[in-house]
């Protein structure tokens, strides 16, 4: 077999100084800050040489004895989201009420620029309700908030599984990037709630036949969920060659967030809802969470082919969609209760998957 090789680009990529600066500055644009240039001026520099020498992580330690390597120095963010991760296993594996994450994958709300709630966000409320009714306990990750929040990121996939599966870390160590300003990520806030849940119920709108970009962008950094390597010192970080002769060696492809169940709500004006659903429900599959029943499944058209400024008006009426949302939590309440007691055991055996990524 010929030796790996890791390809590379001839593509420039660095910025020169004049234009770090530049987009720096532009943070700065407010002229309620000209008072304080001297002081922006220092921080530029203190940016500027972050960059240059590519501080990543500006805080470190050493990894300690849970790790291959324990001499090897970890992000103390890193360990910090690892940590969080870690503690949210612990209570989804403790006895007590089945614990439900919906997501309100819109990309609108009231407060910003549309000024109007999404009918996501109404069709997550009425779930909502009826999760809580049956005594459900309920979180909501409104992804709407990327939008109408300050310092609300989710960074996208840089693609380290293509490179090698082993150096795609459980959490994902992309994020921060304190050297490119890549600061305040959401995802390591959204790895626990996913895996604190015993069920997932997502409810999306149609965007161009297409996932709402904030959906998509957390659907994308949750690849490291699904064969992710927990352990950074294995790859001494972002060793590419490394992490390639691991996968190599042999990598089994750890389904972090398995046996989780899981219902989808798609709704669109046009065209799209089913492709959409379609698109949503393989890609659970593939990371092994489990379908509820068809009632946990939802497409339908709001107000088809009317006008926006009537689409509410027309999800006041449509009292038969209100119903089916609320079918589709109590199916995947029912789901979760026989998941949690074994029952779906049969349903969903143990087997040894021939074709893992």
């Amino acid at each position: 077999m010929p030796k790996l090789q890791v390809k590379k680009s001839d593509e420039p990529w660095k910025l020169s100084r004049d234009e770090f600066k530049k987009r720096f500055l532009n943070k700065f644009f407010d002229k309620k800050f000209r008072e304080k240039d001297l002081e922006i001026e220092e921080l530029e520099a203190i940016a500027w040489d972050a960059y240059e020498g590519s501080r990543k992580a500006p805080e470190v330690v050493k990894a300690g004895e849970k790790y291959q390597n324990p001499e090897y120095e970890l992000s103390i963010e890193w360990l910090k989201a690892r940590k969080a991760i870690e503690d949210a296993q612990k209570i989804h594996e403790k006895p007590g009420p089945n614990k439900i994450l919906i997501i309100c994958a819109s990309d609108r709300n009231d407060h910003t620029c549309p000024g109007e709630v999404s009918k996501t966000y109404r069709l997550t409320k009425i779930a909502e309700q009826e999760f809580i009714n049956n005594g459900q306990e309920v979180e909501i990750l409104n992804l709407s908030h990327i939008t109408s929040e300050y310092g609300k990121m989710i960074y996208p996939c840089k693609g380290c599984v293509s490179t090698a599966m082993p150096l795609c870390h459980w959490p994902c160590s992309c994020y921060p990037n304190h050297s490119l300003g890549q600061v305040d990520d959401w995802m390591n806030d959204i790895y626990p709630m996913w895996v604190r849940a015993h069920g997932v119920m997502i409810i999306t709108p149609v965007y161009w036949h297409q996932a709402p970009s904030v959906l998509k962008l957390m659907i994308d950094r949750l690849v490291c969920a699904d064969g992710g390597n927990p352990d950074p010192t294995t790859t001494k970080g972002k060793d590419p060659e490394l992490a390639k002769q691991i996968e190599l060696n042999g990598w089994n492809y750890p389904r972090h967030l398995e046996g989780r169940v899981y219902s989808v709500i798609v709704h669109g004006d046009t065209m799209g809802v089913d492709d959409l659903k379609n698109a949503l429900t393989s890609w659970l599959n593939e990371i092994m969470l489990i379908p509820t029943s068809v009632y946990g499944q939802l497409g339908r058209y709001i107000g088809y082919y009317g006008t926006y400024a009537e689409s509410h008006m027309a999800l006041d009426q449509d009292h038969a969609l209100m119903e089916e949302v609320k079918l589709a939590a109590e199916a995947l309440r029912l789901s979760v209760d026989a998941q949690r007691s074994k029952y779906l055991d049969s349903q969903v055996p143990e087997l040894p998957d021939p074709r893992p990524k």
